[in-house]
C-alpha cells in the first residue's frame, strides 16, 4: 500500500474536483453501478407521449429531462432548489421552452403552482411530498418516480461511522401515503444491486458529489475510513456496496379533485 500521506493527498485532490449538475461521467469506468431491469426514462417517455403538461421534480442540471426531450409534451415544466443546478439547468432547458421554477424538493414545503396543472409528474431520486403531487396532478394524471432507497449503500456509510439519514424512505412509507392523498399504485417494482468503485479516490469524488450520505465529510476527518477502504481494495480488487432502488407509478382517478 502506498503511503498514507501520499494517498491523502491523491485524494485530496479528488476531494477538490468540481461537481455540477447530476453528471458522474468523471467516474465512468471507475464507479460501477448495476442497473434494474425496469427503466424509469422508458416509462417516463411513454407517458409523456400521453400527456399534454409534465413537471420534473429537482431536475438537477437538467440532464435527465434533456434525454427525454424527443418525448416532451407542449407544456414542460422543472424544479430545482440548489441554486448551482438552478442556474445550470436555467440556461440548458429554458431556451428549450421549459418553465424551471427555484422550488425545494422536500416532505413538507408547498409547490408553487396551480390544482390540477400537470398530466404527469415525474421525479428521479428526489423528496417525494405526496400531499403535494396529488394536488397539482389533473384527474387521471399520473405519477412516476424512481427512488433510492433510505438504506442505500449503508455498509459504505458504516465505514465512516455514518447512518442513513431516511431510512424509512421505501415503498412502506410511500405506498400507504399515495393511497391516503387518493392516489392508484399502478405500479411498485423494487430492484437491489451493487454500487462498485475501482479506487478510493472514486469513493471521495462520490461522497463529496452526494452530501447527505456521511455529513461533513472529507479526507482529512474521515482518513481512518478512506485507509481501511484501501486496505480493502487491495485484499478484494473492487469495493463493493449495496445499492437499493424502487420505482413507483401511480395515478390520479378522474373523479378526484384537490383538497
Amino acid at each position: 500500500m502506498q503511503g498514507a500521506s501520499d494517498l491523502q493527498e491523491l485524494w485530496k485532490a479528488e476531494e477538490e474536483i468540481p461537481f455540477s449538475g447530476w453528471d458522474f461521467s468523471y467516474l465512468d469506468g471507475r464507479m460501477l453501478l448495476d442497473q434494474p431491469p425496469w427503466s424509469y426514462t422508458a416509462r417516463a417517455k411513454e407517458l409523456m407521449g400521453r400527456a399534454s403538461s409534465v413537471l420534473d421534480i429537482a431536475t438537477g442540471g437538467g440532464e435527465r429531462l434533456l434525454e427525454m426531450q424527443d418525448s416532451w409534451p407542449t407544456k414542460v415544466a422543472a424544479t430545482e432548489g440548489y441554486s448551482p443546478n438552478f442556474a445550470l439547468a436555467s440556461v440548458r432547458l429554458g431556451p428549450l421552452g421549459v418553465r424551471v421554477v427555484a422550488a425545494d424538493s422536500d416532505e413538507f414545503s408547498p409547490m408553487p403552482f396551480a390544482d390540477g396543472e400537470f398530466d404527469l409528474v415525474i421525479n428521479r431520486h428526489a423528496a417525494l411530498h405526496l400531499d403535494e403531487i396529488g394536488r397539482i396532478l389533473a384527474p387521471g394524471g399520473t405519477l412516476l418516480t424512481r427512488q433510492v432507497h433510505g438504506m442505500w449503500a449503508h455498509d459504505l456509510l458504516a465505514v465512516f461511522g455514518a447512518y442513513p439519514q431516511w431510512p424509512d424512505a421505501s415503498p412502506r412509507k410511500y405506498v400507504p401515503w399515495l393511497k391516503r392523498v387518493g392516489l392508484e399504485l399502478v405500479d411498485r417494482r423494487e430492484w437491489s444491486g451493487t454500487l462498485a468503485f475501482r479506487d478510493v479516490g472514486a469513493v471521495v469524488y462520490y461522497l463529496k458529489a452526494v452530501p447527505w450520505l456521511v455529513p461533513g465529510f472529507s479526507v482529512d476527518a474521515h482518513l481512518d475510513g478512506l485507509l481501511a477502504l484501501q486496505r480493502q481494495l487491495e485484499t478484494r480488487g473492487l469495493l463493493a456496496f449495496k445499492a437499493i432502488n424502487y420505482l413507483l407509478e401511480a395515478r390520479k382517478p378522474i373523479g378526484l379533485r384537490a383538497t
